[in-house]
């Protein structure tokens, strides 16, 4: 069977990371598939990012907008890309360089599965190496997916790479649809994607809504909901954590719980009927949202806490947990925070 061939569209969303985006851009360059444009969007940086990135390749190209966000940065992306297949690459991530040629082999092999994506390697801010592999880890959803049960196909990466590493051999790829598991919370990271330009057009872009985080829950969410997608059980990318400016930082979890409630309300309200769960199972969804965006917001604003952790318990109230946080939210904030900082105490002595 001949390899899938043409052109992928890399495309890479920056903010002020100069010296991260070129490491992010050399490894999209450095890729054993070689026919690729990168296309690096910078989203009001006010560093040399322009300077460092023009530079390198012929391949890649620079645009730049105002500061509107990665949803934004990522459309401009996407209007801009020639390529029949595009890649999503985060400026402080790096690919291995194998990465775009093994998906390539596996939506050869599959060619009903719109999407590929992959599990990651993690690492620190100097790039050692913290865990090799990351995607079950960060993504909390996966407590709830099985593998054997949700996807329909499953083989081996040997079957389709007749010079696979030995440390590969074993490992396998899959597929199926999965819209419904994908309803109990995000299973793909953005940077380990690999998609056909005529499923991303079927999808449509990054909901610019969503601004801050979460939007990538939204769009692999519906990208699901077009039709069957494939995982490569290998680490394909270098996903860096633990450093202040990412995304996923821990003072942007409220948004990422808020974002996650906008989104499943948004499919339930558009594709319910799609969703293969019980009410009761999705009423445990939203309970579940709403008890997340309450717990983020409970020391910063207790009165819409409050709020959620009712309206949880309204929609599940077998939540012993939940209640009880609810009573505690009730509580004056300055004793919230005095209890808060008693136990921070007790747990460094």
């Amino acid at each position: 069977m001949k390899q899938v061939e043409g052109l992928v569209s890399v495309i890479v969303p920056t903010y002020n990371r100069a010296q991260l985006c070129k490491e992010a851009v050399e490894s999209a360059l450095s890729q054993t598939y070689r026919d690729i444009e990168v296309i690096v969007v910078d989203d009001g940086s006010t560093d040399d990012t322009k300077e460092v990135v023009s530079s390198l390749d012929t391949r890649v190209r620079y645009l730049f907008q105002a500061n509107a966000g990665v949803s934004a940065a990522r459309n401009l992306g996407l209007q801009s890309a020639r390529g029949e297949f595009i890649a999503f690459l985060d400026s402080d991530d790096s690919w291995l360089p194998w990465k775009l040629q093994l998906q390539l082999k596996v939506l050869q092999e599959l060619p009903g599965a719109g999407m590929v994506w992959t599990d990651m390697i993690a690492v620190d801010e100097s790039g050692s190496e913290l865990y090799a592999s990351y995607l079950t880890n960060m993504y909390g959803a996966y407590r709830y997916f099985d593998r054997a049960t949700h996807f329909r196909v499953a083989r081996t990466i040997a079957a389709i790479c007749d010079d696979c590493p030995a440390e590969w051999a074993d490992r396998m790829f899959y597929a199926g649809n999965l819209f419904t598991p994908m309803f109990l919370g995000n299973l793909v990271h953005t940077s380990t994607v690999l998609l056909r330009r005529s499923t991303q057009e079927s999808v449509g872009g990054f909901d610019t809504s969503l601004v801050r985080t979460g939007e990538d829950y939204d769009f692999h969410f519906r990208t699901t909901r077009i039709g069957d997608v494939a995982y490569m059980d290998v680490s394909s990318i270098r996903y860096r954590i633990g450093a202040s400016d990412q995304l996923t930082s821990s003072e942007l979890g409220a948004w990422i719980a808020r974002n996650d409630l906008k989104t499943i309300t948004k499919m339930i309200d558009c594709a319910r009927n799609e969703i293969e769960l019980p009410e009761s199972r999705i009423r445990q969804r939203l309970a579940h949202s709403h008890a997340w965006i309450a717990r983020e917001e409970l020391f910063s604003d207790t009165r819409s806490a409050t709020r959620h952790y009712l309206q949880s318990l309204r929609l599940n109230p077998f939540q012993a947990r939940v209640a009880a946080f609810f009573l505690l939210s009730l509580l004056p904030v300055r004793l919230l925070r005095a209890m808060r900082d008693i136990k921070r105490k007790l747990a460094r002595a």
